[in-house]
């Protein structure tokens, strides 16, 4: 039990560590819609406020916005394990209350 828990802890680590070296987030998608009448098209889309919200952009802006981007979607699953990790260490290593039945790994959102 106490080797799995280091490993939990080791993860854990790991994903926070990880956190530090994101550079740039933003949400949305990028897309090169290839030239068009006037040269190269690129285009930044986002919700807001359940609207859709598009912005043309340079291809330097093209660029940053897709890896920001790339940042954001790497961020958002390392934060969903930390998450999932974090779960796992509190019902693991804290007093619980009895229950008639066991937690499965769907109530926990483990899976």
């Amino acid at each position: 039990m106490k080797v799995e828990l280091k490993k939990l802890e080791a993860q854990y680590g790991c994903l926070r560590a990880g956190l530090a070296d994101v550079g740039w987030i933003s949400q949305g998608y990028v897309q090169d819609r290839g030239p068009g009448a006037g040269g190269p098209c690129y285009q930044w889309t986002r919700k807001v406020k359940g609207k859709t919200v598009s912005v043309a952009l340079s291809k330097e802006q093209y660029e940053a916005l897709r890896q920001a981007i790339d940042n954001w979607r790497k961020l958002q699953a390392a934060l969903q394990q930390m998450q999932a990790l974090s779960r796992q260490m509190i019902f693991a290593t804290l007093p619980d209350t009895r229950r008639r039945k066991r937690l499965t790994k769907k109530v926990l959102g483990l899976n």
